[in-house]
């Protein structure tokens, strides 16, 4: 999809701070970032959000599993913990509609629950 900032990412359009890649997701720093580490993990596929995750995309979930996975041993904080976050449309917090998983750590963070 030409008009989404994420799939342009993805395709080398707009430049990115790449933390990795291979040949299912992308991720890069954010650029607004909410915690020392704020990584971004997107599927390199358009998908706009996890409630479009069908047995098909599945694959696409795993591989961004994956990523976080490497992700956090590449930025240090495996050990030190790192919180997960997919948000789901407008009232869920989802801003940019291609789906994408946030990697936060580097600090203690808040319990979002609370």
């Amino acid at each position: 999809m030409e008009e989404c900032i994420f799939c342009r990412i993805a395709a080398g359009e707009i430049p990115c701070r790449k933390v990795y890649e291979d040949d299912s997701v992308l991720a890069f720093d954010d650029i607004q970032p909410m915690a020392p580490v704020h990584v971004l993990i997107i599927p390199k596929v358009h998908v706009a959000t996890v409630m479009d995750v069908d047995a098909a995309r599945m694959a696409n979930l795993a591989a961004m599993m994956e990523a976080a996975q490497k992700v956090a041993i590449l930025k240090g904080v495996e050990q030190s913990g790192f919180r997960l976050v997919i948000n789901c449309h407008r009232e869920g917090g989802q801003v940019i509609f291609h789906l994408h998983m946030h990697l936060l750590g580097g600090q203690q963070l808040r319990n979002a629950l609370n």
